[in-house]
């Protein structure tokens, strides 16, 4: 288990659901994952923040009835000024679809798309600074934007947070890591014509002690096995979705 310090902008922080069930969300992903909730700031409605061992991993909120929003894991990246960030999402051909606006005490916070209609959150660290935790069951270990092809939104990624960006060179593979100060902090996946109905969306990858037994009591809780277990770069992975349909990745990492 490690503690997390100081987020470098974008750097993914945090991560955040919204739904409709939320009671029924926190018995599914306090089962799983062993979270307990305490309740978090409510300047979008109902919220709480997932904790182990007392330290912050995650959120989930309710979604207000009179919005419309995707049922999905949503990174936040960090950011020094939230409003700055904003603008530049703005200029570079993304949409910013909430605030900028103060989360209490917690911090500063927005709501985006990028130009393939991902959405992404930044997250202006004040008494909140993000995920607290990594490297044990149940937290967030990598995020990975699911898109058509990686060029045209790697450079928006690339201007408005800085990234050094390596590609995989490969005929048939079209992947980029994004780096800060030379370490690899997120994704881009482009799955060309294999891209889901949901479209274009960012991925949260959550570390588990047992892929296989993870999977299991996915299914026994009400949720669904999309990606059955399976071996990959970064370990043993599963792709996943809860009962209300949000997907997200189940990994054991190969450094277990």
């Amino acid at each position: 288990m490690t503690e997390a310090t100081r987020h470098t902008p974008g750097t993914p922080c945090w991560v955040s659901l919204m739904v409709h069930g939320l009671d029924a969300t926190q018995d599914f992903y306090g089962a799983l994952f062993g979270w307990e909730f305490s309740p978090g700031p409510q300047q979008l409605g109902p919220y709480v923040r997932a904790l182990i061992d007392g330290k912050e991993v995650a959120g989930i909120g309710r979604i207000p009835s009179s919005r419309q929003l995707p049922i999905a894991w949503t990174p936040y990246l960090a950011t020094d000024d939230a409003d700055v960030t904003a603008e530049t999402i703005r200029s570079r051909g993304g949409t910013v679809g909430v605030g900028p606006l103060d989360a209490g005490p917690a911090g500063r916070l927005a709501i985006a798309t990028d130009p393939g209609g991902a959405v992404f959150g930044i997250w202006q660290t004040a008494a909140h600074r993000g995920t607290a935790v990594y490297g044990t069951h149940g937290t967030p270990v990598w995020n990975e934007l699911v898109t058509p092809e990686t060029s045209f939104v790697g450079k928006f990624y690339e201007a408005v947070f800085g990234y050094e960006v390596e590609a995989v060179v490969s005929g048939d593979f079209d992947y980029l890591t994004l780096h800060l100060a030379g370490r690899p902090v997120a994704a881009l996946h482009g799955v060309g014509q294999a891209l889901p109905r949901r479209g274009t969306h960012w991925m949260t990858h959550f570390e588990v002690e047992d892929t296989e037994e993870a999977a299991r009591q996915v299914v026994e809780l009400g949720g669904q096995v999309l990606q059955p277990p399976r071996d990959g770069s970064s370990g043993r992975l599963a792709t996943v979705a809860d009962p209300e349909g949000a997907v997200f990745t189940i990994v054991r990492t190969a450094s277990r």
